[in-house]
């Protein structure tokens, strides 16, 4: 599961999902994104577009799909309930990943029920190149014994465990730029998948800039 606003999808998404995939040895990962992201506000294109351009983005990518999972239900979009569901579709027996960026991990203990998460995945938290900050104490205690060191350690259980994993790219490309681009309208040229820019430019998305961090 690679969760997010995915406002607009970037290159740095994409190719973080094909790179997880390889170095996790993953059947396949889940792009979902957020309907109703419960730590930010609403962006500003509607759940349905990102989702037509998550689509767009990944194209005919081997084991890369863009789930709607949470654009089905009503109500926040708290990842524990969204493991639950692919938890319950896989089985207990499945070594189901989350995957999140530095930012976010950050911030994970004050997320919806955080000890759920690892009651039903493993996490691996994505390095990027301009996040380096300290631990919170609360994100300390969260983690602790729970922390490893390889990918076969994480994946030697079903759930529980957390890897921070430092994957090739390390592209360093955020949705924020992006928008911020497309409002001025900048060339948002190899930030973006050609399908995507095009749809965008097709649509007039973007136009006005949400710059807030997402």
């Amino acid at each position: 599961m690679l969760g997010g606003t995915f406002d607009p999808v970037h290159l740095g998404h994409l190719r973080t999902a094909v790179e997880l995939r390889e170095v996790l040895g993953l059947h396949g990962v889940h792009m979902i994104p957020a309907a109703q992201p419960p730590l930010r506000d609403q962006p500003q294109v509607s759940p349905e577009q990102r989702l037509a351009l998550l689509r767009l983005g990944i194209g005919d990518t081997p084991g890369i799909v863009a789930d709607p999972l949470e654009l089905e239900r009503a109500g926040p979009s708290y990842s524990a309930d969204t493991l639950a569901v692919l938890r319950g579709r896989y089985g207990n027996g499945a070594r189901l990943v989350m995957a999140l960026g530095h930012d976010a991990f950050l911030k994970l203990a004050g997320w919806h029920e955080p000890e759920r998460l690892f009651e039903l995945a493993n996490l691996v938290v994505v390095d990027r190149p301009d996040h380096d900050s300290p631990l919170p104490p609360a994100l300390h205690t969260l983690l602790a014994g729970r922390e490893v060191e390889s990918v076969e350690a994480l994946m030697a259980r079903p759930h529980g465990r957390l890897l921070r994993l430092c994957l090739p790219s390390r592209m360093a490309i955020s949705a924020t730029f992006v928008r911020e681009r497309l409002a001025r309208g900048g060339s948002v040229r190899y930030l973006l998948a050609e399908a995507v820019e095009a749809e965008i430019q097709a649509k007039g998305l973007y136009l006005q800039c949400d710059c807030r961090e997402g």
